[in-house]
């Protein structure tokens, strides 16, 4: 019998997407703190330390459950939405910046787990479990853009992680796939992971590349995104310093704007 509820879902949108849940009554999904757009009379939300996947668990398993979450960056608390009216209702929740979301059966996924980038989490179905995934070789967690820290995620419900830009999902047979390190949304827990140099010293430097690239290795499902905040930060600052990209990436950068008045 499934542990995790049984949600129906919707999702809205293009570019920028959102997840709209359909509880029937009694039925909850969990998220990350803010992440609610809108909800219908009916539902209900409490914020509560942990994720509520072992109701037995003491308060001091509920304290170690959101240290782990300060790891990864996140709040601490999650917030329960759940439908307490009579019939169907709805709750919908938005990504923090423009992007895919990406539906997952757990129940369908590789021992029920999926090893997701730490900010990728966007809700799931009550009793979906959340916890962290430390990477094991050093090169992996100094260079890897994720760090030591990824989020393992297990249940056999629905999840919905998000993640910016395109996403493409590659299934590896026993493949190799070289990856910008920032652009790893998630993958199946047996595919192997790790950071190993982009090339040769020429390369590395002028390539525009990046001087690492992340090795996904083995058999199973890779979830890639093509434009990861980090990255859209990076291409919209000389935007914001009063400069365009063109004249931020000219070879004679302020130099060429003298010559050019």
């Amino acid at each position: 019998m499934p542990s995790s509820h049984e949600i129906d879902y919707k999702i809205i949108g293009e570019d920028i997407q959102i997840v709209e849940v359909e509880l029937d009554p009694n039925e909850t999904v969990i998220a990350e703190a803010g992440a609610m757009l809108y909800m219908e009379d009916g539902i209900q939300f409490e914020t509560k330390m942990g994720d509520g996947s072992n109701p037995t668990e003491g308060f001091l398993g509920k304290l170690l459950q959101a240290g782990t979450r300060v790891l990864t960056g996140e709040s601490i608390f999650m917030t329960h939405f759940t439908n307490r009216g009579a019939g169907k209702r709805k709750v919908a929740f938005s990504a923090p910046y423009p992007g895919t979301i990406i539906p997952v059966n757990l129940a369908q996924v590789a021992g029920n787990t999926m090893i997701v980038q730490k900010d990728g989490f966007l809700c799931a179905a009550m009793g979906t479990k959340i916890s962290i995934q430390f990477n094991q070789k050093l090169g992996s967690g100094f260079f890897g853009g994720e760090g030591f820290i990824l989020e393992k995620i297990q249940g056999d419900g629905m999840l919905f992680v998000h993640a910016g830009g395109v996403i493409i999902e590659k299934n590896l047979n026993n493949e190799t796939l070289r990856v910008d390190t920032g652009c790893i949304v998630a993958f199946e827990p047996q595919i192997g992971y790790d950071i190993q140099r982009s090339g040769s010293l020429k390369s590395m430097v002028f390539g525009g590349e990046g001087i690492f690239l992340a090795t996904l290795h083995g058999t199973g499902r890779v979830w890639i995104q093509s434009m990861p905040i980090s990255k859209l930060v990076q291409e919209l600052s000389p935007y914001f310093g009063g400069n365009s990209r063109k004249e931020g990436g000219s070879v004679l950068g302020g130099l060429g704007r003298v010559f050019e008045d």
